[in-house]
């Protein structure tokens, strides 16, 4: 009896420090009976030491495939491996990341017993390295108070959701809704997840399955990402699929223009100080509660006092970064706006 095939897509570019071990604990998944895996590593012209770190791999296994993507970006690579791959399930990785040997195998019993279109599990965020601004971002992006009510980075529900990382598809999906949406260059997973709710289909989070990314090391690189990356693509991604319009993606934006508009009315209007006043001591209080809970969770008293400053100057920033994008949009700057249509699936 032939075996059914399952395509793992890895893109990566630039990811010297993460690519082996990210490889290795591919090569040791428990495999699913009946079914042999590929491992498609979509190169994007790395300009570090990640090419002869995959060609050294490559000689070892071979399962491996090095295929070249020559647009650099994320989508792209997603669409070139979608392409290439021969299997009817495709699980989609992420270069930064470690996953346990359990992370196949019961991500396909998932798949097969939900009838779902894609399944993922919890996303763990661990400190990449040993500073204490590393630190700060795990305790950020793992509190609901910081990055909202995302599923697999909050919640241990298992269950129908709005999107997971580091997706397990059925081939299928791919023929029936599009591939990648490579207008963007961010916010594809999202926007390819809304787009298979919006066709009536099925995403579900196994929180049992559970894969270890390692975040920036530093704040200024974490909040810069956020700021010039992240947040604006939730603007472009709404502008190109006003489907994936949530709350969680917004508040940010509405509450910088909140903290501008109670700024700049405070001296005139006496209520709006004491409203402007309220929110501010209600969002410290939070913050603190919040700091307090994940000082606990990371033993690191420290966090009290640190993590309210870091919370507000995250929803800052990304709210910023959200209005600067929606400024891109109404004067016609955005990235977005200069491409095609959406691609086809061939």
């Amino acid at each position: 009896m032939d075996k059914t095939a399952i395509s793992i897509i890895i893109p990566c570019r630039n990811e010297e420090n993460f690519i082996e071990n990210c490889i290795q604990s591919v090569q040791e998944f428990l495999i699913p009976d009946n079914t042999e895996i590929e491992i498609l590593i979509i190169e994007g012209k790395s300009i570090d030491n990640t090419r002869n770190i995959l060609e050294t791999l490559i000689k070892k296994d071979s399962r491996i495939m090095l295929i070249e993507n020559p647009n650099i970006f994320q989508s792209f690579a997603l669409n070139i491996g979608l392409k290439k791959a021969r299997g009817e399930f495709i699980m989609r990785l992420d270069a930064h990341t470690i996953y346990p040997k359990n992370y196949l195998y019961d991500l396909h019993e998932t798949i097969v017993k939900t009838n779902s279109d894609n399944c993922g599990g919890q996303l763990i965020t661990k400190p990449n390295g040993n500073t204490y601004g590393s630190a700060i971002v795990q305790a950020i992006t793992t509190h609901p108070f910081g990055v909202g009510n995302s599923g697999f980075r909050t919640g241990l529900k298992q269950g129908e959701v709005d999107t997971v990382p580091f997706g397990y598809f059925k081939k299928g999906i791919f023929n029936k809704i599009g591939i990648f949406d490579e207008r963007l260059t961010r916010a594809q997973d999202y926007e390819f997840n809304s787009r298979i709710i919006k066709n009536g289909g099925k995403i579900w989070l196994n929180p049992t399955v559970v894969a270890t990314y390692y975040n920036q090391n530093t704040l200024y690189k974490f909040y810069k990402k956020q700021m010039l990356i992240e947040a604006p693509y939730n603007a472009y991604m709404w502008y190109l699929a006003p489907y994936t319009f949530t709350y969680r993606h917004a508040i940010t934006g509405v509450f910088v223009i909140g903290l501008i508009g109670g700024f700049l009315l405070y001296p005139f209007i006496l209520f709006t100080r004491y409203i402007f006043f309220s929110v501010l001591v209600l969002y410290f209080v939070l913050a603190t509660i919040s700091a307090f809970q994940q000082a606990i969770r990371y033993n690191n008293p420290l966090h009290i006092f640190v993590l309210p400053i870091c919370f507000f100057l995250y929803h800052i920033l990304h709210g910023l970064g959200l209005l600067g994008g929606l400024l891109c949009l109404v004067t016609g700057t955005s990235p977005v706006q200069s491409h095609s249509n959406k691609p086809k699936l061939y």
